[in-house]
C-alpha cells in the first residue's frame, strides 16, 4: 500500500458534499479525467474502494464512511500545525477565519466581539465569511473554518450562546397595526407578505405555520434592503429578525408580534479542546466578553 495524497483524501472530503464525482473534482479545480485518476489511485493506495458506483450520485461504501472522519482529523490537525505556525510568539501574529450565518450576527452580534479581540491581539488579521446557516455549518464539519456564527441549538458543534434574536413585525409607518404596541399574528394574514428568503426564513415560516396561520405572500426576497423598500412604500409587510434590522429607517416601523418566536446565535466549533491558538483566544476572548456583561451593572 502506498500513502495517500492530500490532495486525494481531499477529495474524499468534496464527494461527500457532491452530487457526482466530477462535480467534487470541479470544486478543487480539477478535471473529470483528473478526478477520476485520482480517485482510482486512493483507493488503489487505500487498497479497497470508497465509492459505490452502481448507487445513483455519491455514495460512500460502508469502509468509505468509516474513513471519511479520519481524513477530516487529517486536515484538522494540518490547520492546526500551520494554525500554530502562523499564531507566532504570544499571538503577535496568524489568521482567524471567522463563519457568520447572516447580517443579525455579521451586523449586530459579532462586531464588539471583533473589537475587543483586536485591541487584545492587533497583529493577528480575521477574515468573516457570511453564508446561509447550513452553509456555515457545512463548512465548519468539513474544516473549513474553525469558528463560526451559526443559529442554535446545533448538537454537532461545541457552542457558547452569543445573543438571543426575536422576530418583530415589520410595517409601513401608516399602516393601522403600526398605531399597536403588540402586533397579534393573524392580524398580518391579510395584507400583501414579504417572505424573508435570508437567514429567518425558516423560523419566520415556522411561526406562522405552529399557530395555524397563513400569510398571503405575495414577494420572497433574499435581499433585507429590498424588503425594507418595499415595506416603506407600502406594499406589503413582513416578519424579521430584530438584530438583522437597522435602528432606524424611514417609513418603517417595527413591533413586537403576539405570539412571537426567537432564536439563539451561537459561536461554534467542532472541538473545543482542538483549537487553533489563535482560534481558541477569540473563544476564551469571547467567554471573558459574555461573562463581563452578566455582572455589568443595570
Amino acid at each position: 500500500m502506498t500513502t495517500p495524497t492530500l490532495r486525494q483524501l481531499e477529495l474524499l472530503l468534496a464527494l461527500v458534499s457532491s452530487d457526482g464525482i466530477a462535480g467534487a473534482g470541479a470544486k478543487l479545480g480539477m478535471s473529470p479525467s483528473a478526478t477520476s485518476h485520482a480517485l482510482r489511485a486512493l483507493e488503489t493506495a487505500l487498497g479497497t474502494e470508497l465509492i459505490d458506483r452502481n448507487a445513483p450520485g455519491v455514495s460512500l461504501t460502508y469502509t468509505g464512511e468509516q474513513i471519511v472522519p479520519h481524513v477530516r482529523d487529517v486536515f484538522a490537525s494540518l490547520q492546526l500545525a500551520q494554525a500554530t505556525a502562523l499564531a507566532g510568539a504570544e499571538l503577535k501574529t496568524g489568521l482567524l477565519r471567522l463563519g457568520s450565518f447572516g447580517a443579525s450576527a455579521t451586523i449586530r452580534v459579532l462586531p464588539p466581539l471583533l473589537e475587543r479581540f483586536k485591541a487584545r491581539y492587533p497583529g493577528v488579521e480575521i477574515v468573516v465569511t457570511e453564508k446561509p446557516d447550513e452553509q456555515t455549518s457545512h463548512d465548519l464539519i468539513e474544516r473549513r473554518l474553525e469558528l463560526a456564527a451559526i443559529t442554535l441549538p446545533k448538537r454537532d458543534f461545541d457552542t457558547q450562546t452569543l445573543a438571543i434574536d426575536e422576530l418583530v413585525a415589520v410595517l409601513p409607518s401608516r399602516h393601522p397595526l403600526a398605531r399597536l404596541d403588540n402586533v397579534p399574528l393573524k392580524a398580518m394574514t391579510n395584507d400583501p407578505f414579504i417572505l424573508t428568503r435570508a437567514g429567518s426564513q425558516a423560523l419566520v415560516s415556522r411561526l406562522f405555520e405552529k399557530n395555524g396561520s397563513r400569510p398571503n405572500i405575495r414577494y420572497e426576497l433574499v435581499q433585507l434592503m429590498s424588503i425594507l423598500e418595499l415595506v416603506a412604500s407600502g406594499k406589503g409587510i413582513s416578519v424579521l429578525a430584530r438584530l438583522a434590522l437597522p435602528e432606524h429607517y424611514d417609513g418603517v416601523v417595527l413591533r413586537p408580534i403576539s405570539p412571537g418566536a426567537s432564536r439563539r446565535i451561537g459561536l461554534a466549533c467542532l472541538d473545543e479542546s482542538r483549537l487553533s491558538p489563535v482560534a481558541k483566544a477569540f473563544w476564551q476572548e469571547t467567554r471573558r466578553y459574555h461573562a463581563s456583561l452578566k455582572h455589568r451593572p443595570a
